[in-house]
């Protein structure tokens, strides 16, 4: 059977968790063709993900509790096709390829080159843009597919979402509400029990934007609103899409695709107070004001006072390698740690 969904996972220095993915992924109960773009990692990640691909790299799941979506081992060798950032597969198109992207694409770039590879091959409808700190259900790929094909005019859906250490307890459901006047985002249901009972059509309603860890868009969303922006690097890059999107094409929820998200693996990000790494408070601020200059304008005087404050508050709780990277962010200026 001929694949109709793609996979993007984006890795940086982080093999270990790609692998794990990679193994609960291959064993969707549908065909899927899976990209991997190497956003330059400098633990020797590709040739890692070969040599797994190959049979001579073991998998060991983070946690226990999660080993049975991504072991016992599938068998070896995968086929796996290695490409540069420039080359192209030819057919047949291959059902696992490695990119090297040929520099640090950040997470927008990363998924647009997958993107690309991935709707090269026409029998691909849709792309779910995946965490490599994920692991997934069998028939998560299946519900994503069937979403879609509920209604034709879904562009965009989520997926069921729940922390990795936590697995009884939501991340989130579908994505999550925005505040304009804060450009803080809540997640749907976070923090609740994963058994509690939710309403399909209200999770729908309340979704601002889909989580970016868990997003599957359809080949007319991508050809009619575009790639993901790429110039904020880290974060905001799902709430400008679905800005862009400005009702073109409806958001769905596949509530049948459930995912165990390890959160912010790679730089550091973390729902926890306090526990952003300084090159993730760096990244979110720029983003977040990059994109009130692009979307809501005349909430920028607002939003650089809210930057202030929270610059003085990482004063205040001593954390001045925070302010100095925030402050860097406020002018624009270059990450310098």
């Amino acid at each position: 059977m001929t694949a109709r969904l793609g996979i993007v996972l984006v890795n940086w220095n982080r093999w270990a968790d790609t692998i794990e993915c990679l193994e609960s992924v291959l064993r969707s109960s549908v065909p899927v063709r899976v990209v991997v773009i190497d956003n330059a990692s400098a633990d020797g990640s590709p040739e890692r993900i070969a040599a797994w691909a190959a049979g001579s790299q073991p998998i060991t799941p983070t946690d226990a509790a999660m080993a049975r979506l991504s072991t016992p081992a599938l068998g070896k060798p995968i086929d796996l096709v290695r490409l540069a950032a420039g080359q192209m597969h030819s057919d047949p198109a291959p059902a696992l390829t490695l990119i090297d992207g040929g520099g640090n694409l950040g997470f927008a770039g990363g998924n647009n080159l997958g993107i690309v590879h991935l709707l090269a091959d026409p029998a691909i409808t849709h792309v779910w843009l995946l965490n490599n700190d994920t692991v997934i259900e069998p028939g998560a790929a299946a519900a994503i597919l069937d979403a879609f094909d509920a209604d034709a005019a879904v562009g965009m859906c989520g997926t069921v979402v729940h922390f990795y250490h936590e697995p009884d307890t939501l991340q989130c459901l579908n994505g999550s509400r925005f505040n304009k006047y804060t450009a803080n985002s809540t997640g749907i249901a976070m923090g609740t029990r994963a058994d509690a009972p939710f309403d399909h059509g209200d999770v729908i309603a309340q979704t601002d934007f889909v989580l970016g860890a868990s997003m599957a868009v359809s080949r007319a969303f991508v050809e009619t609103v575009g790639s993901m922006e790429d110039g904020y690097f880290l974060y905001f890059e799902e709430i400008d899409w679905a800005y862009r999107n400005a009702g073109r094409f409806r958001t769905g929820f596949a509530a049948g695709a459930t995912v165990y998200h390890k959160e912010g693996g790679s730089i550091g990000s973390s729902s926890v107070r306090g526990g952003r790494s300084a090159m993730s408070e760096y990244w979110l601020m720029r983003a977040k004001l990059m994109f009130v200059r692009r979307f809501l304008p005349g909430l920028l005087p607002l939003h650089l006072a809210l930057a202030a404050a929270q610059i003085a508050r990482r004063i205040w709780r001593r954390q001045p390698g925070k302010a100095r990277v925030m402050l860097q962010a406020l002018f624009n200026q270059p990450f310098r740690p």
